[in-house]
């Protein structure tokens, strides 16, 4: 099988092209990535070498240069990681996801239906659904419920989710879509939560929480994540979307302080910093349908994942150490500083 794996240089991204080499030896594996600030070439130096892997630099809304590809390659799937996915960064600059998350998308399903591919499955996320009161804690998001975003980045996310829905009915295009809850792990890009608190902590410097800490998400680690879209991909129903959630629900302040007690370091670094615009209170997904269909489920819990993800933070420091300068520096002080 030959697979297309966009936005193969981000956190999931790689995290699942080093899945699939491992659980797939005789898949071929084309990773597609633009390397925007949040993709790091370096973060693939260990699979460039395989036999069956191969790297391609290209913005997924260049139309030219994807449709030369697929003619190429001819691919049988087409995983779609390439997004632009921080929300403080849509608010920031709306029209930068929209060209990434929607023509992008759109670009990557004309080529997926001009050349043929068997299965396009589009890599979503649990925003689209909006948040949930913290007080009931008996509702969850199911695949059924109405889209409500609640920021530009998830609202770009929905859009990308329908379009992909509305190519399946007016082309019958093979796709299936997928939306997750936070995930964590190794190569996670240090703006977000999980390993920005790990690097600023070591370092002794103070940890920005929004509001009171109280917003929750549902954490899962990143390789059931890929197990997941590795089922689907294989067993899931053409034209159907999938959750998945690792009922791991956390407050953000409870996170902060789980990784404070690994590494050995005060809760007196944390600082409270003006809330976010729009900060949705809670996430929390039901997996119920992908449980039932597939047999998927979560196999790391969250006590053993963060200490696993602390672990590999502290034994590749080179790594994140080299991301944090320069122009993510001075996106920190824009968010953070005056807060």
């Amino acid at each position: 099988m030959n697979i297309l794996v966009t936005g193969a240089a981000g956190f999931i991204g790689s995290n699942f092209v080093f899945y699939m080499l491992k659980e797939h030896k005789d898949y071929k594996i084309c990773a597609m990535d633009s390397l925007t600030y949040a993709g790091n070439i370096g973060t693939l130096a260990d699979v460039m070498e395989e036999p069956n892997f191969s790297f391609c630099k290209c913005d997924i809304a260049d139309k030219k240069k994807v449709f030369d590809l697929f003619e190429k390659e001819g691919f049988d799937v087409v995983v779609n990681f390439a997004a632009e996915s921080h929300v403080d960064r849509s608010i920031e600059d709306p029209g930068v996801f929209l060209r990434t998350n929607i023509i992008g998308t759109q670009v990557l399903m004309d080529a997926s239906k001009e050349y043929g591919v068997k299965r396009y499955h589009q890599v979503g996320t649990d925003e689209v659904y909006g948040d949930l009161p913290l007080d009931r804690k008996d509702l969850f998001f199911t695949e059924d419920m109405p889209l409500t975003a609640s920021s530009p980045y998830s609202a770009s996310k929905a859009s990308a989710d329908l379009l992909v829905m509305a190519y399946h009915r007016t082309f019958d295009m093979p796709v299936t879509i997928s939306r997750c809850s936070n995930n964590y792990g190794p190569y996670q890009f240090p703006e977000k939560l999980i390993p920005l608190i790990i690097s600023r902590a070591l370092d002794d410097k103070e940890l920005p929480v929004y509001g009171t800490g109280k917003n929750v998400r549902d954490w899962l680690y990143v390789e059931d994540h890929c197990r997941a879209i590795d089922m689907i991909i294989h067993e899931g129903r053409v034209g159907e979307v999938y959750n998945i959630g690792g009922h791991n629900e956390k407050s953000n302040l409870e996170v902060v302080r789980i990784i404070l007690k690994n590494l050995g370091k005060p809760e007196s670094l944390i600082r409270f910093v003006s809330d976010r615009k729009g900060h949705d209170l809670r996430y929390a997904i039901d997996p119920l349908k992908i449980s039932e269909e597939l047999g998927w489920l979560p196999t790391t819990m969250f006590d053993d994942g963060i200490r696993k993800t602390i672990q590999w933070y502290l034994d590749n420091k080179d790594w994140w150490l080299n991301i944090i300068s320069g122009e993510y520096r001075e996106y920190y002080d824009r968010m953070y500083g005056n807060r």
